[in-house]
């Protein structure tokens, strides 16, 4: 499907951001940026896919995975 580009770290960092910015959706619905964290979702998808369709077009991988 996509290739890997998204390694440990990167990925973790991208999940904990996404329940973040997710989270606060729930926690403030009456703010006027609310809707703002719904950008959340991108990177908590990215990181749970493992790949990243902008590193994909910039030619970047943080995964340890050797091309073949």
């Amino acid at each position: 499907m996509f290739a890997k580009n998204v390694g440990g770290l990167d990925r973790i960092l991208r999940i904990v951001a996404g329940l973040v910015l997710l989270s606060l959706f729930f926690l403030y619905p009456d703010a006027s940026w609310r809707y703002f964290t719904l950008i959340g979702i991108v990177p908590l998808a990215t990181g749970l896919m493992s790949s990243c369709p902008l590193y994909s077009i910039m030619g970047l991988s943080t995964c340890p995975v050797k091309r073949v």
